[in-house]
């Protein structure tokens, strides 16, 4: 059994920890401060070949697979985990229904400048009554002479109100039991983009209301060739973007861990170092190993994806051990920093423990994850 990464997922790790590196961590603390989504960052993930990362060659990707996708997805999610996130909802929510359920013209047609980098895509969930329950969404698709009528809000939605935003992927009710994946384009009329959220973490990431009245769009912007398969379309997608958020997740931890270490290192109390103390050391080394542990399932369940077996217990595994390990972690690096984690600006852990609790909510909440193990688990 080999648990060593693959030559490819290395190389793109070292490229991506090199990138975020360099052109992310000078900034990360400002964006986040002035809630500055930073266009430039993704413009140049897209010179790169870091936009479709999980799209064919076909339609202007590298597929590199899930294994070295969620290595990449750790290295800059280690440095800056909004513009991780951000970058992760068009990787996989924001372009895979197309690939996964568009015909081959909806595919070239709006695949193709996602995997470039040219356009940033979203996709359109969460309402105001429905977040974990897909099946209560109330925004409504009608048809109508020459396509659809959109009608209904949106709430929480990531990368819909950039200057490189190509327009969410909504999911729409069409019928009391049918639903249907909806393209709608930036700028179209009866879309509304309302103000970017105030969060209280992934402060430089852009997340919206989208309000749709009366809003007309083509025949051809529903996803594939009917509107039945909507909620199956949402879950598949999710299934392999909990993969994702482990990997996010795994990121955070790693990098409160990173922090915790380099601090209780050099912050002397009592005559030595924090780190010599048992109390801090067990702290960090409860830390160390649930981070093993967590990217342990994590590299499981992308392996199981990428030998296209059934991945979607261990996925739900993965997302949950990570993303309580980066609440958790977060919280033990502010500990570990005193004072100084709880002040913004010389430490970034700060920062860290706003950005951690939204990773048990995203793709799916922590309760979701323990229901879809215990059925898995024949319960």
């Amino acid at each position: 059994m080999d648990f060593s990464l693959p030559e490819k997922a290395r190389m793109l790790g070292d490229l991506c920890r090199d990138f975020a590196d360099r052109a992310i961590r000078p900034h990360a603390a400002e964006w986040d401060r002035e809630r500055r989504f930073p266009v430039e960052v993704f413009r140049e993930m897209g010179e790169l070949s870091l936009m479709g990362l999980l799209i064919s060659a076909e339609y202007g990707g590298t597929d590199v697979g899930a294994v070295a996708y969620a290595a990449a997805m750790e290295e800059v999610a280690a440095v800056d985990n909004a513009t991780a996130a951000a970058w992760n909802a068009h990787l996989t929510i924001g372009s895979l229904p197309i690939l996964y359920f568009g015909t081959e013209e909806q595919k070239r047609r709006w695949l193709a400048p996602l995997a470039r980098g040219e356009k940033l895509g979203g996709c359109a969930f969460t309402e105001p009554n429905a977040g974990s329950d897909l099946s209560a969404i109330e925004t409504r698709a009608e048809r109508v002479s020459g396509g659809w009528r959109l009608q209904g809000r949106k709430n929480f939605i990531t990368n819909a109100g950039t200057e490189m935003s190509l327009g969410p992927i909504v999911l729409a009710r069409t019928a009391a039991d049918r639903f249907g994946f909806f393209v709608a384009p930036a700028g179209t009329p009866g879309f509304e983009l309302g103000p970017n959220l105030e969060k209280m973490g992934w402060r430089s990431m852009d997340t919206r209301e989208l309000i749709f009245d009366e809003c007309l769009l083509p025949g051809d912007h529903l996803l594939g060739e009917n509107d039945v398969n909507g909620i199956r379309q949402a879950t598949e997608t999710l299934a392999i973007g909990r993969i994702s958020v482990a990997a996010l997740s795994l990121g955070l931890a790693r990098a409160c861990l990173d922090a915790s270490l380099a601090y209780a290192l050099e912050r002397v109390q009592f005559g030595r170092p924090l780190a010599s103390h048992q109390a801090i050391r067990f702290k960090l080394a409860n830390m160390g190993t649930r981070l093993e542990m967590a990217r342990l399932i994590t590299m499981k369940a992308a392996w199981l994806y990428d030998r296209g077996e059934p991945y979607r217990q261990e996925a739900a595994m993965a997302k949950l051990a990570a993303s309580e390990l980066a609440v958790d972690a977060s919280r033990e690096a502010v500990q570990i920093h005193g004072s100084y984690g709880y002040i913004e600006g010389e430490f970034p852990v700060a920062r860290y423990y706003r950005d951690a609790k939204v990773l048990e909510i995203g793709e799916g909440t922590s309760e979701i994850q323990r229901i879809i193990i215990a059925k898995g688990l024949g319960c």
